[in-house]
């Protein structure tokens, strides 16, 4: 059977209705539901290149100056991203967010969802991971 073809003219959308209503819900459970069968967009500090399907970008993440401590800032919609992030977004599954947080839980002390609202909330890794793993 023959997938829909998108036409050039339709935009990929950059979203997750249902991490957005689980963000709107503060329901841990819905949250975790959404991670486990739906993308969630990540800012990007390089994109990836569009001829390679193995390069995702470079992922940005926050330092804070003053501790040291690394966020990793993650979004239910690309229109929540706020504008003083790195301009490029990707869309990645919920087996690249298993992998990305398994690489890196040492570093990655915070999880903030749409940090900026409508809907903020935050988790650690290590709750992420239990999350996807249920």
């Amino acid at each position: 059977m023959a997938g829909k073809k998108r036409s050039a003219k339709e935009p990929l959308e950059f979203r997750n209705t249902q991490l957005a209503d689980a963000l709107q819900t503060q329901d841990m459970a819905a949250l975790a539901f959404a991670l486990r069968h739906g993308p969630t967009v990540v800012p990007l500090l390089r994109p990836g290149q569009r001829d390679n399907p193995l390069d995702g970008g470079e992922v940005w993440t926050y330092r804070d100056p003053r501790t040291g401590d690394v966020a990793l800032l993650l979004f239910s919609d690309a229109t929540h991203k706020p504008a003083t992030l790195p301009p490029a977004v990707a869309l990645q599954s919920p087996g690249w967010l298993r992998a990305f947080l398994s690489t890196h839980e040492s570093e990655i002390t915070t999880v903030f969802f749409d940090i900026a609202g409508p809907h903020p909330m935050q988790a650690t890794p290590a709750d992420l991971l239990a999350a996807l793993d249920a």
